[in-house]
């Protein structure tokens, strides 16, 4: 087997794509340190076969001709790391999602399409696994965002695998049997509750030992999946509805339960009444298929507005 110091290779997302758009819906925060974002390039620790590869991404063609330059490079960077890579980053960044149906429905509908026309080329992104979409939802539970990501950039510099390019240390998102040998007073250390720590350890030991698998749900139908993950430690609706969006790319699924998001929902339809849960789904009806898609549309505006994508 041949291996390398770097591995540079081209990915043809399907159009319309852009990669500064998909990376911030991804990213959602400019404190991330998971997954990164220098103006021109998207970067993240992937591990492949155990061991840590510091991933960048470029975009060279145009949006509806789009071609992505990836840059790999870690201690014996195998060349059969490729496809691991390019399926990693094809979950992550959404670069195989045809959105075509989509933005066939949004240019009939004068409601929709001024959203879909603004950020045209986002793909809707997918944590690189349900264990990572599962930790993010329990991290950010009953906090703001910003203080929920400086909790998981805690958790993965403490405890995920490291790499360190040109003296630039790079930190994985932890991997279940990285987080199963812990204590609670692990996490308490890092500014976690007893019930989020509690929660991580019993899921992460869960999975290592083989009790859990939760890429099982991808057969599941919603609501089977809704109730095996609420059958988890610190797993409400909420989390659980996060999982099926964020981590198995359900795209009709809209979070209801997000205050924040609903708030953005109402004053997207100019609504005079705040909306609940059972008012998202009602207002959302004549858009179902696209519900999850709205939902990162207004997260989109939402960092449009904070200056992130000025």
């Amino acid at each position: 087997m041949s291996y390398f110091d770097e591995l540079t290779f081209s990915l043809k997302p399907v159009p319309p794509f852009r990669l500064d758009f998909s990376a911030w819906i991804l990213r959602r925060r400019p404190e991330n340190a998971v997954d990164g974002w220098d103006g021109k390039s998207y970067q993240r620790v992937l591990v492949v076969d155990d061991k840590p590869l510091l991933v960048a991404v470029q975009q060279t063609g145009s949006v509806d001709r789009p071609r992505l330059r990836v840059m790999d490079s870690g201690r014996d960077v195998s060349f059969n790391a490729k496809a691991s890579i390019a399926k990693a980053l094809g979950r992550l960044l959404g670069t195989q999602s045809d959105l075509t149906p989509f933005y066939r429905l949004a240019a009939s509908d004068k409601r929709l399409w001024p959203l879909a026309k603004r950020f045209k080329g986002m793909k809707p992104p997918r944590f690189a696994t349900e264990f990572e979409a599962l930790i993010n939802g329990i991290a950010c539970q009953q906090l703001s965002l910003s203080a929920g990501i400086h909790l998981l950039n805690r958790l993965s510099k403490a405890f995920g695998l490291a790499v360190s390019v040109k003296g630039t240390h790079a930190y994985a998102f932890p991997r279940p049997q990285d987080l199963a040998r812990l204590k609670p007073e692990d996490f308490r250390k890092l500014g976690f509750n007893r019930q989020k720590a509690r929660a991580m350890i019993e899921l992460s030991t869960a999975i290592a030992e083989g009790r859990l698998n939760l890429e099982s749900l991808e057969d599941r139908p919603d609501d089977e999946a809704v109730e095996l993950l609420c059958g988890l430690r610190g797993v409400g609706r909420w989390t659980a509805e996060y999982v099926l969006l964020r981590g198995l790319g359900r795209l009709h699924v809209f979070p209801g339960d997000d205050v924040g998001t609903r708030n953005l929902l109402q004053r997207w339809l100019k609504l005079r009444k705040p909306l609940d849960y059972e008012g998202v789904h009602r207002v959302l009806a004549p858009w179902r298929p696209y519900a999850g898609l709205i939902y990162f549309h207004l997260l989109m505006t939402r960092l449009y507005e904070s200056g992130c994508l000025n």
